[in-house]
């Protein structure tokens, strides 16, 4: 289905298919929680259990460190051959956009925290 959209490491493409994975992983994440649901004879809403917020936060800085470290190499990459220029700034522009997202998310977290600490008790 996809096997014709661009050449063999194409961002379209790996778009395409990283969506579809993700669809497909929703899909059977559903399956399963209904199947829990099943087996256990309620039909009622079930408590679900969030992540820890630290565990996130670990979790969010661990991918735009790895994205950062996977930007670091990709001059070589280009200069090989194995990559086009036009991937290479589109990966370069996404590692930007994902470090710039985590800066607006520390300056809010600073500015939440003087918030609370002007506060009176």
């Amino acid at each position: 289905m996809i096997s014709g959209i661009g050449k063999g490491d194409s961002l379209a493409r790996n778009a395409i298919e990283a969506a579809l994975k993700r669809q497909s992983e929703a899909l059977r994440e559903m399956q399963e929680k209904a199947a829990v649901l099943g087996s256990t004879g309620s039909t009622g809403p079930q408590p679900v259990q969030a992540p820890a917020f630290g565990s996130m936060l670990q979790e969010g800085i661990a991918a735009i460190d790895s994205q950062a470290k996977k930007v670091e190499g990709l001059h070589v990459e280009v200069l090989q051959g194995t990559i086009d220029i036009h991937e290479a700034a589109a990966r370069i522009q996404q590692s930007k956009l994902a470090f710039d997202f985590a800066m607006q998310v520390r300056d809010r977290f600073v500015d939440a925290y003087r918030e609370v600490m002007r506060m009176s008790v």
